[in-house]
């Protein structure tokens, strides 16, 4: 299998034209009609050597951490964050190997995190937003280093956790708005995520993976924040908010067909689920709802991935043009 950093080598190299390969990646797509799109396909593990490198990896990081902090714990710290780095160079930068990246990726930012608040003698605001900071400068500086998918949905991540502690250090009294704040950084990480799908809607490049781990961060901002005003977990179990539950469920399933990402409807499928076997126990008399519920919610799901295309060319065709052209195109089975 050939990487788009090979064809771009080979281009280089004269070995072929930028149009030649630019022809080369049309007919391919065209030969495999929807699998990108239809897939939401991410490159993840290129074989089982991923899974070696990063059982290694993880045990020679972890370990000297052990072995260098009864010396100094702040210099176990630094030569993880040190060797997590320097691993990502050969694995990551020569390699290539996704699985590895990921696990590098957040030892390198969790590494950063926990040192930066090691300066400080205990657990603070200031300590967080300490922390906070440190992790996005240091995602940024990975990503222009490594480019890294997960990355900017880790420093997007990183970001929103400096704003909060900020906020809330300068505007104590913001807490009770805690979770308009969050839904609120959910918005704007949903259109940023957004923002890299427009730019690759037949996914074919890095563009659409970096689209991917944003709308996984941002899925949980927006749907936690809506779901928890409705006391859905706090025992707030009336029949309106069970409804509404659904019906929130319900429009986000048609979000996710729109643009042809599975983030929401995974996000809020614990909520769903407590909502419905809440109302089964409740209102239908019945001991085992969860259990029902589960069944339910399944054959839905596994019926909607078998028709999930057909599904989404329904909705997609409702849509006005100017809004169709930047979501995934629709392809006819």
């Amino acid at each position: 299998m050939y990487s788009d950093e090979d064809l771009k080598q080979a281009v280089k190299n004269g070995i072929f034209t930028a149009s030649s390969v630019d022809e080369f990646k049309a007919s391919v797509l065209a030969l495999k009609n929807q699998k990108n799109i239809d897939e939401e396909d991410f490159k993840l593990v290129g074989g089982f050597n991923d899974i070696f490198v990063l059982i290694a990896c993880f045990l020679l990081l972890f370990s000297s951490i052990f072995v260098l902090k009864p010396i100094n714990e702040m210099f176990g710290l630094l030569s993880f964050i040190a060797l997590s780095w320097g691993l990502s160079e050969f694995f990551v930068l020569k390699r290539k190997m996704s699985l590895p990246a990921i696990l590098l990726l957040a030892s390198f930012v969790g590494g950063v995190f926990i040192l930066a608040g090691s300066f400080f003698p205990q657990m603070s605001q200031t300590s967080l937003i300490a922390s906070a900071a440190a992790s996005t400068i240091a995602a940024y500086l990975h990503w222009l280093r490594f480019k890294v998918p997960i990355t900017v949905a880790a420093g997007t991540v990183a970001a929103v956790a400096l704003i909060i502690s900020t906020t809330l250090n300068i505007f104590p009294s913001t807490q009770q708005w805690l979770l308009v704040i969050l839904f609120l950084c959910g918005v704007v990480a949903f259109l940023l995520a957004m923002y890299w799908d427009c730019a690759d809607t037949k996914r074919v490049t890095r563009k659409s993976d970096v689209a991917f781990w944003l709308h996984l961060a941002a899925a949980p901002l927006i749907i936690h924040p809506v779901f928890s005003s409705l006391g859905v977990l706090a025992g707030n179990e009336s029949l309106f908010n069970m409804t509404l539950v659904i019906i929130l469920y319900i429009l986000m399933t048609v979000i996710s067909l729109v643009i042809d990402r599975r983030a929401f409807m995974v996000s809020s499928l614990v909520y769903v689920i407590y909502a419905l076997t809440s109302l089964v126990n409740t209102y239908g008399g019945i001991g085992y709802g969860f259990a029902l519920t589960g069944v339910l919610m399944g054959a839905v799901l596994l019926l909607l991935s078998a028709f999930w295309q057909v599904t989404r060319q329904k909705i997609v065709q409702l849509l006005p043009s100017s809004v169709r052209r930047y979501v995934p195109p629709i392809f006819n089975h």
